[in-house]
């Protein structure tokens, strides 16, 4: 199994632009995750790259190290990646999905160094931060378009209360811990079943792996155009996970009279939606430009993160191939 660090290079005949300007975005919760992120900023420096660096509410463990406190700095919003090339971010999949934000914002490629726990989201490891930096250095990377969902909020008389995105999922969340939310789902303007629930998620196949796996439903393959619907804790007979055609659009509307909810986009984006809302979801008109630097497959990287077992397996004899 190929593992991160290793010399196989997936994208050798058609190189990425060589960036000049990279957007860092590292968590900066750890003295470890300071130091890799100072190595990472120091490597792509004295390649000639610019670095700038998105600054956080405490400041302190930038101000504290040589590299980092010497970096340009930019607020955590839209225009943080503005005349950048590429965002490269340092972390977990929260860090990552904020970094997402920045990246989406202007339509950039970006890329997430794990050093977090699992880091679904994440290209690659910490202990081969050199390699990966060296790659984007190089233009040795690969970028796949990953599927987001576009987000509309409306209330009873159909005025857009707010609307957004997610690479991952939204998840709708009843307000009101003590009871449930009241709520109907519909799929192409159509009902499919009324339930008493602490919400939904509609997912992504990127998002499969996160929220909504928790939730129970099944891991998506990036690689399908699909959107994903996971009842969260329904009180009904009927509250299976769908898989529907990314042409659809699924709707959850809240009875006019249970709790009010907010839809919650990548776990930080959120909008509140009063009783009788309802929340309309279909496939994001732009992708988010995701950066592969190995060629290793969905399988193994899934197998790798949640340690899978599979120890015996043999797989096809050669005679059969």
């Amino acid at each position: 199994m190929t593992q991160p660090g290793s010399e196989i290079n997936a994208y050798p005949q058609a190189l990425s632009p060589r960036p000049r300007e990279v957007l860092l975005v590292p968590h900066t919760g750890r003295p470890a995750n300071v130091a890799a992120a100072s190595s990472a900023a120091r490597q792509l420096q004295e390649s000639g790259v610019g670095v700038r660096v998105v600054s956080h509410h405490d400041p302190t463990p930038l101000n504290e190290d040589e590299v980092l406190g010497a970096l340009p700095r930019v607020p955590h919003d839209r225009r943080a990646a503005v005349d950048c090339d590429f965002v490269l971010v340092l972390g977990g999949d929260g860090t990552f999905l904020r970094a997402a934000d920045l990246a989406y914002a202007q339509d950039l490629p970006v890329l997430g160094i794990n050093l977090g726990h699992v880091g679904f989201l994440a290209e690659w490891e910490a202990e081969s931060l050199d390699v990966a930096v060296q790659r984007v250095i190089d233009g040795k990377y690969g970028i796949e378009d990953r599927m987001t969902i576009d987000v509309r909020i409306l209330d009873a008389s159909g005025r857009e209360l707010g609307s957004g995105w997610a690479l991952n999922e939204v998840s709708v969340e009843n307000s009101n811990r003590r009871g449930v939310l009241d709520a109907i789902l519909e799929v192409d303007y159509r009902p499919v079943s009324s339930f008493g629930c602490d919400g939904v998620l509609i997912s992504t196949p990127t998002g499969s792996t996160a929220y909504a796996f928790s939730a129970g439903g099944p891991v998506l393959w990036p690689e399908l155009d699909a959107i994903l619907v996971v009842p969260n804790n329904a009180h009904a007979l009927f509250t299976k996970p769908l898989v529907v055609s990314p042409k659809s659009t699924v709707a959850f509307e809240l009875a006019t009279e249970t709790s009010t909810a907010s839809a919650v986009m990548d776990g930080f984006r959120s909008i509140e939606m009063p009783p009788g809302s309802r929340v309309e979801v279909v496939r994001g008109q732009r992708p988010v430009r995701w950066v592969r630097i190995d060629d290793r497959p969905f399988t193994d990287r899934l197998v790798n993160k949640l340690r899978l077992p599979v120890s015996g397996w043999r797989g096809p004899s050669k005679s059969a191939t």
